[in-house]
């Protein structure tokens, strides 16, 4: 994930808010529930996760999340895919 969604002022967009909670609780998740181990690096405006191997309840967070992401992009129009 990169860059911010520039629907408001930096602290008042909402739809980066949405797209900064969904992702970092999917960083939790694939710790936690998923016992994944990761790697990567965050930076204001900028996310970088890294696995060497996927499980199921992974993927399904994964998918979850991408939902959430879709939602969002439908919703603000703000999201580009790469």
């Amino acid at each position: 994930m990169t860059g911010h969604a520039g629907i408001a002022p930096a602290g008042s967009d909402v739809a980066c808010a949405g797209v900064s909670a969904l992702t970092l609780t999917l960083v939790r998740g694939l710790q936690e529930i998923a016992c994944m181990e990761l790697t990567g690096s965050q930076t204001k405006g900028n996310m970088v996760i890294e696995w060497q191997h996927m499980n199921e309840i992974g993927r399904a967070l994964i998918d979850t999340w991408f939902l959430g992401i879709c939602e969002i992009s439908q919703h603000y129009g703000c999201i580009r895919y790469v």
